[in-house]
């Protein structure tokens, strides 16, 4: 059924400014889109229609941009087994250093990206990102020595640390918060369904048998790379900057704009502003997140690069370790979907997070005690482990919709990233040479660190539940002449403006 949203004439922007006594520039882009074009007028859209078109021109690029951002880091771990290290010269602990090699890179580039992301277009940004990663995994396929990985993994970390925190940004412009978590669940499902496209095309190369010319790991990065350059070039061109700058008609601008009112956390905005920065390093809640994002992330990162080899070691053969990273990503598929649903439909991210670690937790205990002949334990122990990397885009959820203000929000999608690469960086440095083929130690930290992430976990929830539950009690002494117009869009941050509630 057709619904009829009512749009409005608003005050000029100058009046408003005045209001507040903020600069004009320092409103949110929407505001100034609708102090343009949002005449007084009634538009009868259809709400599902619309919500459908929107998500066919963002959902598929979006989830080629993470599917592929996930394969192009990951194909390491199944070249690993397909000759990579003994083509380039690899020794010791060389292929956990390589692994930690993306995430420093990953690391470092996270604030500039920030700055870089909220000052350019950043559909275009990303879509220039993706094109030069995926030159970077093309030039994999020449590589000959280990320096020449090293350098090319450097680089790839460089680029592909753009993804994420324009994905975030793009969802949450677009998206009410309670369609959030399953839209990121949406375009999140590229890192349970790579591993298993990976994982058959590298046992379908393993069939290659022409080693004078061209291995089958090298044909491998080929392969992929080619094919992340033409996303590359799809994102530049077809995924919208902002809901101003879309296809949509301009009516449906307007309603793309006004249903996402709601969410308090505006659209865009140019402008730099450091006291939001300082804001959100002086808040808790952001160091609860990061703290959590830290702990669930040392067995993913473990996992992402040592699944193969974890695998192998439990006496399987090439082949056979590239299919039996299927029932993981199975196992990956389910839970995403299962906890960005659960988190969504029940305003409830908390409890979901702490329900997918908990699999882990058991998966980390069984690999670690169970005896080594017990293969079929072992082996679930791994596909348990699986289930961890889906709590991420719950977290993601989080930091879109708890943070407001536009220089705050991608600010904290820096820091949300930067976690993520600290337990990355971690958690293959657990997996030490001296401690294979088993890997007892590393095992026996994914069960401790797991059992931390769940208890900040569970305060970060409380944390929000009693800040909501104050912010209700100060609302009942709002004035009417307190109230703000168009106060959703005055690129205002979550602890400036009364009205915003935090996500559960």
């Amino acid at each position: 059924m057709a619904k009829t949203q009512e749009i409005t004439s608003i005050q000029p922007v100058d009046t408003i400014v005045q209001e507040k006594n903020i600069a004009s520039g320092d409103v949110d882009e929407a505001l100034k889109f609708l102090r343009d074009g949002g005449i007084s007028s009634n538009v009868e859209i259809n709400e599902k229609a619309l919500l459908r078109k929107i998500d066919w021109m963002m959902m598929p690029l979006m989830f080629s941009v993470y599917f592929l951002q996930y394969m192009d880091k990951t194909l390491i771990s199944y070249a690993s087994i397909m000759g990579l290290i003994e083509d380039t010269g690899m020794v010791g602990n060389d292929f956990s250093y390589l692994a930690t090699a993306f995430y420093v890179s990953f690391f470092f580039c996270e604030l500039p990206h920030a700055y870089m992301i909220q000052r350019f277009p950043t559909a275009k940004y990303l879509g220039i990102m993706v094109i030069c990663w995926g030159i970077c995994v093309t030039m994999n396929s020449v590589c000959k020595n280990y320096a020449s990985v090293v350098a090319l993994r450097v680089l790839l970390g460089i680029f592909e640390s753009a993804s994420a925190p324009s994905l975030i940004l793009l969802t949450g412009m677009w998206y009410k918060r309670s369609e959030q978590p399953g839209r990121l669940g949406v375009w999140y499902q590229g890192t349970s369904i790579a591993p298993a496209i990976a994982s058959l095309v590298a046992y379908g190369l393993l069939h290659y048998n022409n080693d004078r010319s061209f291995k089958s790991w090298q044909l491998l990065f080929l392969i992929f790379g080619l094919i992340t350059i033409v996303a590359g070039i799809l994102v530049f061109f077809f995924i919208p900057d902002t809901p101003m700058k879309s296809r949509l008609t301009h009516d449906e601008k307007l309603y793309a704009i006004e249903r996402i009112r709601e969410n308090q956390t505006g659209i865009e905005n140019k402008h730099l502003k450091p006291k939001q920065i300082w804001e959100i390093l002086c808040d808790s809640h952001t160091w609860m997140i990061s703290l959590i994002i830290i702990t669930s992330n040392i067995p993913n990162g473990a996992v992402s690069s040592f699944s193969s080899i974890i695998i192998e070691n439990f006496g399987y053969t090439n082949a056979q370790t590239l299919l039996l990273n299927l029932p993981g990503c199975a196992i990956a598929f389910v839970s995403v979907y299962f906890g960005c649903w659960w988190g969504g439909r029940y305003n409830s991210r908390g409890p979901a997070i702490i329900a997918l670690v908990i699999p882990t937790l058991l998966g980390g205990a069984l690999m670690a005690w169970l005896p080594a002949g017990d293969k079929a334990g072992l082996l679930a122990g791994s596909f348990l482990i699986n289930t961890v990397g889906a709590s991420l885009p719950l977290l993601y959820s989080w930091s879109s919709g708890n943070y407001a203000g536009h220089t705050k929000k991608v600010t904290m999608n820096a820091i949300t990233l930067m976690s993520f690469c600290v337990g990355n960086i971690i958690g293959p440095l657990t997996f030490r040479d001296s401690d294979a083929p088993q890997y007892i130690p590393a095992k026996i930290t994914i069960v401790a660190i797991l059992a931390v992430c769940m208890v900040a976990t569970g305060l970060l929830d409380l944390m929000y539940m009693l800040e909501n539950k104050r912010r209700d009690q100060r609302a009942q002494n709002l004035r009417p002449e307190d109230e703000i117009r168009d106060i959703e869009f005055m690129d205002l941050t979550d602890k400036e403006n009364p009205h915003f509630r935090y996500c559960l």
